[in-house]
């Protein structure tokens, strides 16, 4: 449930309007050619998890294989990934909460809202960024006092989202609305078919998920044979829901019309074709918005987990202080790791959404070409080692992860060039920023030795999710 909570949420919700603002109609190739890219280096997961079964997700499996510095380098881009993750989710959520509200008269259309001022000091923020804040602020504190509680969330969220997304395709493939003839030109402009590459890069966010799965490992019953399971199940009924729910989003209101709605994309699709007058809920559209709600607030809740346990595990092997890889003593949860993370979110809800989800992106296929490299270096030096499951046609599904990821890390680049540098300024600075933390704090004293000496004295307890 975790890894679907976080790839069925934002990539639907947030990131379809912008997907379509790219690539037009196409957007639904977007995410077809981004689940098969994906599909490969998923395999590499699988056989890893299987193997290391340790939390931390690809971090865990880089420290297992290569040196300090490396394993360092990737644990702190995985980090980084997930808490501007958890922005992008939050800012995602804010618009369609207001959105919600507004299909009930209580507020004007989100891009009507205006400021709040702030107590105390003589300022104003956005309303969509206050809510982002609270949204971040509420889940960091849940996550802090009780991981069952965070997973049992999780769980209950995800299976709402999707029933409302079900509804969602039933009413808009019926609609009268419903044409195919949106689709046509399916590559608008002179880009052609080479505009979807870069908004695949902007989108691959929304794959991550099966990363966040492996950040839990130790947390999953039978993680040997659990967790390759779960990257498969997760990632196929994704891939299904996201080429549903996009193609009648655009069959229904149109790519312009998608790219107009910007965040509240499918909120504003339902609200075109869902029945109104209804008992209670009053606008059929409302179940949808309410379903962006809960996705995104899920998507942010798995991020919250998913970042922390990738600090927990930095810290459990020294190389981040070991206050970040310690369980507070009361609630059972690595509490140091989850305050610094949400610090860090908290900081991100003030950046464009697109910025949080072009940095995001960077991360993520960065790091996954790290980890295709991990399987292959692996296998030569462990070639005897237990596999529980082993990836089929080795070593050709994490050659083609790296070419893939690599294609599109050069495509996001060169756009980010060109329309995001300030995305691209933060992500080389949070480089620089670790190298540099590393350089200071192994001079300090800390140790330098192999992972394989600093096993976890004490798991984080076991939920059901």
């Amino acid at each position: 449930m975790i890894g679907m909570g976080a790839m069925i949420g934002a990539g639907i919700f947030v990131l379809t309007g912008l997907a379509a603002e790219i690539a037009g109609p196409a957007a639904i190739l977007v995410f077809l050619l981004n689940g098969v890219v994906t599909a490969f280096t998923g395999l590499s997961y699988a056989e890893l998890a299987a193997s290391i079964p340790k939390s931390g997700g690809g971090y865990a499996f880089v420290r297992e294989v290569f040196a300090d510095l490396p394993s360092f380098v990737m644990g702190w881009m995985l980090w980084f990934a997930y808490m501007i993750a958890g922005g992008l989710y939050a800012l995602g959520f804010a618009p369609n909460f207001l959105e919600l509200l507004h299909v009930y008269d209580l507020t004007p259309p989100p891009d009507q809202v205006g400021a709040v001022a702030l107590p105390v000091v003589d300022a104003a923020v956005p309303a969509a960024v206050g809510l982002a804040f609270v949204a971040v602020l509420g889940l960091v504190a849940l996550n802090a006092v009780s991981t069952a509680a965070s997973g049992s969330v999780e769980t209950i969220f995800t299976l709402i989202k999707v029933s409302i997304l079900v509804v969602f395709v039933a009413f808009g493939a019926t609609s009268p609305m419903f044409s195919s003839a949106e689709f046509q030109p399916l590559f608008p402009g002179d880009a052609g078919a080479l505009s979807i590459l870069p908004a695949m890069g902007l989108t691959f966010i929304a794959f991550e998920g099966y990363d966040l799965i492996t950040t839990v490992t130790e947390e999953v019953k039978n993680p040997r044979e659990n967790i390759p399971k779960a990257i498969f199940v997760s990632l196929a009924v994704t891939v299904l829901v996201y080429l549903a729910v996009v193609g009648v989003a655009i069959a229904t209101l149109g790519a312009e019309g998608l790219a107009r709605a910007g965040e509240a994309g499918i909120a504003q699709a339902a609200t075109e074709f869902m029945p109104t007058g209804l008992p209670v809920i009053q606008n059929g559209g409302a179940i949808i918005v309410f379903g962006a709600v809960f996705s995104t607030l899920t998507a942010l809740n798995a991020v919250v987990i998913a970042s922390s346990r990738v600090a927990f595990s930095m810290g459990r092997e020294e190389q981040l202080l070991p206050s970040f890889g310690q369980l507070h003593h009361r609630y059972g949860t690595p509490l140091v790791a989850i305050l610094a993370s949400g610090v860090v979110m908290l900081g991100s809800v003030a950046l464009p959404t697109q910025s949080a989800g072009n940095m995001s992106s960077l991360f993520f296929l960065l790091s996954f070409i790290v980890v295709n490299g991990s399987v292959i270096k692996l296998r030569r030096e462990r070639p005897d080692m237990n596999r529980p499951y082993e990836m089929p046609y080795y070593p050709l599904p994490p050659i083609l992860g790296i070419v893939l990821n690599l294609i599109l890390t050069g495509v996001l680049i060169e756009y980010l060039l060109r329309t995001d540098v300030l995305a691209l300024v933060l992500s080389g600075s949070w480089i620089l920023l670790g190298i540099a933390a590393y350089a200071v704090y192994t001079r300090l004293g800390s140790s330098d030795e192999p992972s394989e000496a600093a096993e976890p004295d004490e798991p984080i307890p076991q939920t059901d999710d």
